[in-house]
C-alpha cells in the first residue's frame, strides 16, 4: 500500500512538474513570438496599423513634389535641423519656407508655430476666400477686397472667380479676355479698385 501512494505521489508530482515546464516554455514562446513578430495574428494586423504619412529630412533637402513641411526640430540632424515633410492635404499647417502646392492658398498664419519659426495654413483653392498676403493667385481668380488686420496683422486678399464687372484690386491678374477699364479710388479698402469686364 505504501509502495502504490509513493508511486501515486510520484505520478502527480511529475505531471505538476511537467505542467509547469510546459506553462514556461509557452510563456517563452510567446514571448519570442511578441519579439520577432511572427505570431499570426501579428501578421494579419501588420496590413492595418497606421502608416507615417512622411518622414524627417535634414535642412537643405528636396521636398518631394506634393509635399509640405509640416515641423521643425532644432536639434535634428546633429544640430543642422531637421524637417518633417508629408503629403500636402486641405487645412493643413505648413512651416515658414515650406512650399505651396499649385492648387492651395495660405488662408491663416500663426507667428508662433513650427517651434518658433512661424506657419501657414494650407487651403484648396475656392471661390470666396480671404487669403494672407503673399499667398498665390491660382489661374481664373481675382483679388476683390483688402482687410489690413486679417492673418495676424499681416493683412489678407479677397479672393474670386473672374467674372463680367467685377472690381479688382491693383496688382490682381487680369485673366485671358478680360480688361481693366474703369478706377475707382475709395476701392479695396483705399487700395484702389478696377472694373474688370470681359473684351
Amino acid at each position: 500500500m505504501d509502495r502504490q501512494k509513493r508511486n501515486l505521489w510520484s505520478g502527480v508530482m511529475m505531471t505538476a512538474v511537467r505542467g509547469r515546464i510546459a506553462a514556461v516554455a509557452g510563456v517563452v514562446a510567446l514571448i519570442a513570438t511578441v519579439l520577432t513578430g511572427t505570431a499570426a495574428g501579428t501578421a494579419a494586423a501588420a496590413p492595418h496599423a497606421a502608416k507615417p504619412r512622411g518622414q524627417w529630412s535634414c535642412s537643405g533637402a528636396p521636398v518631394p513634389s506634393g509635399y509640405v513641411i509640416t515641423a521643425y526640430d532644432r536639434t535634428g540632424c546633429k544640430g543642422a535641423g531637421s524637417w518633417y515633410q508629408e503629403p500636402v492635404q486641405d487645412g493643413i499647417w505648413t512651416c515658414s519656407g515650406s512650399p505651396i502646392v499649385p492648387g492651395y492658398v495660405i488662408t491663416d498664419h500663426d507667428r508662433t508655430g513650427c517651434n518658433g519659426i512661424g506657419q501657414w495654413r494650407h487651403k484648396l483653392a475656392k471661390d470666396r476666400t480671404w487669403t494672407c498676403s503673399g499667398s498665390p493667385i491660382p489661374p481664373g481668380y481675382v483679388t476683390t477686397g483688402f482687410n489690413r488686420s486679417y492673418c495676424q496683422g499681416i493683412g489678407a486678399w479677397y479672393h474670386e472667380l473672374v467674372r463680367d464687372g467685377i472690381w479688382t484690386c491693383p496688382g490682381s491678374p487680369i485673366p485671358p479676355g478680360y480688361r481693366s477699364t474703369t478706377y475707382r479710388a475709395n476701392g479695396c479698402d483705399g487700395q484702389g479698385a478696377w472694373y474688370t469686364e470681359r473684351i
